[in-house]
């Protein structure tokens, strides 16, 4: 029976960098779970990157450089949206 701890460093590995080869991008992550999303996530990016023409991906960026600034700023506006929905019979999404 082994004393040793159940780490990812103690089985062999304490952490793994990532390197895109479309755009450059580097991460290093600590867990295979981060691992996992860390490419997930990046492959989801680059796929909505790759669904906008250049003028929605300037605005895209520039609306989310805005909201994420602030997380509370993101949640008053979709509080904002959820409420003016019904006045204006408009849609949110």
């Amino acid at each position: 029976m082994s004393t040793e701890p159940d780490t990812p460093a103690a089985r062999g590995w304490d952490q793994a960098a990532l390197r895109c080869g479309r755009c450059g991008a580097e991460r290093t992550v600590t867990t295979e779970d981060a691992y996992l999303k860390a490419v997930g996530l990046h492959t989801d990016a680059h796929a909505v990157w790759d669904g906008l023409n250049p003028v929605e991906r300037d605005g895209f960026a520039s609306i989310l450089r805005v909201i994420l600034a602030s997380a509370d700023l993101g949640a008053e506006f979709l509080a904002i949206a959820d409420r003016m929905k019904p006045l204006r019979g408009g849609s949110t999404s």
